[in-house]
């Protein structure tokens, strides 16, 4: 009976979102970037869509296109790339929108933690101050009133004395302790989407655990959608509904995360989830054999010279993102 409920919620849920039960806040479709000079794919025909409290965790090895998405969406790439297909934020389309535009999105609209706390924060001036200005520039606040704010944020984000902590410097602050601070400049602007890059980096475990729990806490707080990028399968398990798979630079897998832990389809997750239940992560995944960084196939699945049960389709076709039962959706030509 339990079984059946939650399918019946799971179908139900799909239904509603495929009917327009509420506007999507963001929408990928056939999401790309190439290099300038030499045309080199890095991020291939991303589709997806986000509501508001979704929690979306996107994981996959270094170079896996993770971060590469989401530097795309805000608008960060690198110079000796671009972007194509299409991005809609709250129905308006911002894929090659002026700096400027981008700028009043960035921080209102859309949010990022960034990866290394201790370099994304500005070294010559206090948190406080990197606080206020971001309050200033998106909420409109004066002095007084901004650093009023600040510091409640800092509150928010459990930084003991927090008054005190607002006229610190970064390199006062411990790791765990920055990563707070930049959650809380992310919140300044009230974004509706909080992208969150690989937000326990070098964090011990338990300092780990309470970034998460915090993060957990203030996205059902304010109902915003929660993507969380992460080399660790187990740091989005803590935190997400859905899960999106990557390899590279394409989608290979994704769904509900429960399901795809429970029940992997892709052989790439597959090795995913038995490196994590391993412990051995996710840059052990298809150890001792045959492959060299850098080489991907220039047809056929990208996967192919690591996986155990690639067939002769496998090398000559790229296999296309399929959608199975449940929202489940797969791009394998063996998936089981």
């Amino acid at each position: 009976m339990a079984a059946k409920s939650v399918s019946a919620s799971r179908m139900l849920l799909a239904e509603q979102k495929a009917a327009g039960a509420g506007s999507p806040l963001l929408r990928l479709t056939g999401l790309s970037v190439v290099t300038r000079d030499d045309q080199r794919p890095i991020l291939s025909e991303v589709d997806l869509t986000l509501f508001r409290g979704d929690a979306l965790g996107v994981v996959g090895e270094s170079g896996s296109g993770k971060s590469m998405t989401w530097l795309a969406v805000f608008g960060l790439l690198p110079k000796n790339t671009y972007a194509g297909g299409a991005v809609t934020v709250q129905d308006r389309s911002i894929l090659g929108t002026s700096d400027r535009e981008m700028s009043a999105i960035r921080g209102s609209v859309c949010a990022l933690i960034p990866q290394e706390p201790m370099s994304s924060l500005n070294p010559v001036r206090t948190i406080g101050s990197q606080i206020v200005e971001v309050l200033k520039r998106k909420r409109g606040f004066d002095n007084h009133r901004a650093h009023l704010e600040a510091v409640r944020l800092l509150e928010r984000v459990r930084i003991a004395r927090a008054a005190e902590r607002f006229r610190a410097y970064p390199h006062e602050l411990s790791g765990g302790m920055c990563q707070r601070v930049l959650i809380a400049i992310a919140l300044a602007g009230e974004p509706d989407l909080l992208v969150a890059d690989e937000p326990t980096t070098a964090l011990d475990v338990t300092v780990q655990a309470e970034i998460l729990d915090l993060i957990r806490e203030l996205q059902t707080e304010r109902n915003m959608a929660l993507v969380m990028i992460s080399h660790d399968l187990g740091v989005v398990a803590q935190s997400c509904r859905d899960l999106m798979v990557m390899y590279a630079g394409k989608v290979v897998e994704k769904g509900q995360l429960r399901d795809i832990i429970d029940a992997p389809l892709h052989p790439y997750t597959r090795e995913l989830v038995n490196a994590a239940r391993q412990r051995d992560g996710i840059r052990k995944v298809a150890e001792g054999r045959e492959w060299s960084e850098g080489t991907m196939p220039s047809v056929g699945c990208a996967f192919a010279p690591r996986c155990s049960v690639a067939s002769e389709r496998c090398v000559l076709e790229s296999p296309q993102l399929l959608s199975r039962q449940y929202g489940r959706q797969v791009a394998c030509h063996c998936a089981q």
